[in-house]
This record gives structure tokens, C-alpha cells and sequence, in this order.
């Protein structure tokens, strides 16, 4: 298997957009996994939302002037993930992510994309766990209905602080929601303790991969530091049939020492690793 390769955009937050752009191009790399990251990333959705086509079509120029791709589309509603999350009790909370979820459909399709991201929901505190989790199913049922209208395949990462932050809960959600697929990180559940075997279970489900180092106690590392066996990872992928992307996505923020690694270098060391896998 020859690794389809990735680089998100949000990994250089400093650059303007179109030189991080210019720069994934000049790393040879062939996709992009844009973040539409309110309040944190080169493009907001209140802003690319203000009109869709436009700034799709923008961003999908832009990608074809560089030789790109938008492998995918990660929408995230808030800084904070809770206000809007997918499951929040309010209902006018939930149909504001319902009108952006729509409105990235709408961008994705434009960009050419197939694939968007998004996050699972969390468990509200006032309630049962099973209560959020029921709200949780019901919300990504419709999701995953209506991003198959649009032939776009929904995936959303299992991570830290969400209502499946373990592998196992991972997996009965998605039980619980047919189509639904996931962006899959190991980083949230090794930065927990867990060990590779147990998250192995979930390369089945997975429609698209983030590749970045990361140890016990550390969301993000170093290659020489990492303990997640790469190697391995794509062996299983393989042997599923995986066709999608890995995404090789450091990031850089101060959310859980985020911003302690040397992002350039770091996503050089583990592109130029992925190819060594494949050859």
C-alpha cells in the first residue's frame, strides 16, 4: 500500500493561509485536512459561512493552484467544544451545529471533498451519561443521513474530554449509528495510557487517519519520543482495506503543551516515515 499523505493546514497557525498552503505544496504533499475551527484556525466557519460558495470556490482554487487536494473538512463550532456540541440539551444550541454541519456539507461538496470530520458530542453533567449518549446517537444518525445525500462520508475523532474518550465507548457508539466512521487519532487514548492493542479494534471503523507522535501523559510528542507504533497501524489498515488518507497533524497550541514541539520538523520526520513504509 502506498499511503495516500496529508498535512492539516492548522499545524501552521503563524503563516498566512495560502503560504501554509505554498508550504504543504513544497513538503510534497497531495492533501490538505482543512480546519473550519471557530475562533481558532485560519478559517472560521461564521466567516466562510457568510457565503458558502464563494469562499469554497476560493478555497478550492487555491488548492488547484498548488497541486492540492482537500483530503478533510473539520468543522468544529466553538473554541470550547461543549456550547455546541452535536448532543447539547438546548435545542437551539443543537440547530446551530445543525445549520453549520449543512453549510460544510454544502462547502465540502464545492471543494471537490469527500470527507468531513466533526466531533462526537460530550456528557452533560445535569444528565445520565445514557441520556447524552441517546441525544448523541439520534444527532449523528442525521448527520451521517444527510452527508450520504451529499455522497460525502462523516467521520468524527474519539478524543480527550468527549462522550467516547476509550476506545470501547468508541465502538458502541458507532454500533449505534450505521455509516457513521471515524477520524481516527491513537494520540487521545495513548495521552491517557492505553496501549496500541486497544485501540486497534477501531482501524475498522476508520474512514480517515491523524498521524502524530504522542506518549503517556503527552497529546503530542516528538517522533523520537512517540510510542505509537506507526508501523503497525498501517499494517492493520492494510489488511482492512483502507484506502483513505493519513492526515499528519501537529498542532500548535497551549492546550495540553500543544506548542512544545518544532511542527516543521516533526511532520518532515514522520512524512518522510510513512514513505519509508511503504517502500
Amino acid at each position: 500500500m502506498t499511503p495516500k499523505l496529508a498535512c492539516a493546514d492548522f499545524t501552521f497557525p503563524l503563516l498566512p493561509h495560502e503560504k501554509v498552503l505554498q508550504l504543504i505544496s513544497m513538503l510534497e504533499f497531495t492533501g490538505v485536512d482543512i480546519g473550519l475551527f471557530e475562533d481558532r484556525s485560519h478559517l472560521w466557519p461564521s466567516r466562510e459561512f457568510e457565503n458558502v460558495t464563494q469562499s469554497a470556490r476560493l478555497l478550492k482554487k487555491k488548492l488547484d493552484d498548488w497541486g492540492l487536494e482537500a483530503a478533510d473538512i473539520f468543522l468544529q463550532v466553538g473554541l470550547d467544544f461543549k456550547p455546541y456540541a452535536v448532543n447539547h440539551p438546548e435545542a437551539s444550541h443543537r440547530e446551530k451545529a445543525r445549520d453549520w454541519f449543512i453549510k460544510t456539507l454544502d462547502y465540502t461538496a464545492e471543494c471537490k471533498g469527500k470527507h468531513v470530520t466533526g466531533l462526537p458530542g460530550a456528557h452533560f453533567e445535569t444528565e445520565s451519561y445514557e441520556d447524552s449518549l441517546a441525544r448523541a446517537v439520534d444527532e449523528l444518525n442525521w448527520r451521517v443521513d444527510q452527508a450520504k445525500s451529499y455522497g460525502i462520508v462523516y467521520g468524527v475523532e474519539a478524543h480527550i474530554g468527549s462522550i467516547v474518550p476509550q476506545p470501547e465507548p468508541a465502538e458502541k457508539l458507532l454500533q449505534q449509528v450505521p455509516g457513521l466512521t471515524l477520524t481516527l487519532d491513537y494520540a487521545h487514548f495513548t495521552r491517557i495510557g492505553l496501549p496500541d492493542a486497544t485501540v486497534e479494534p477501531l482501524v475498522k471503523y476508520a474512514s480517515h487517519f491523524h498521524v502524530r507522535g504522542a506518549r503517556h501523559e503527552r497529546l503530542q510528542e516528538t517522533f523520537a519520543n512517540n510510542t505509537i507504533d506507526f508501523k503497525r497501524i498501517l499494517e492493520v489498515a492494510q489488511a482492512t482495506g483502507y484506502g483513505g488518507w493519513f492526515g499528519i497533524e501537529y498542532v500548535w497550541t497551549e492546550w495540553e503543551n500543544c506548542n512544545a514541539c518544532d511542527n516543521l520538523s516533526e511532520t518532515i520526520l514522520f512524512r518522510d516515515f510513512v514513505r519509508s513504509l511503504a517502500n
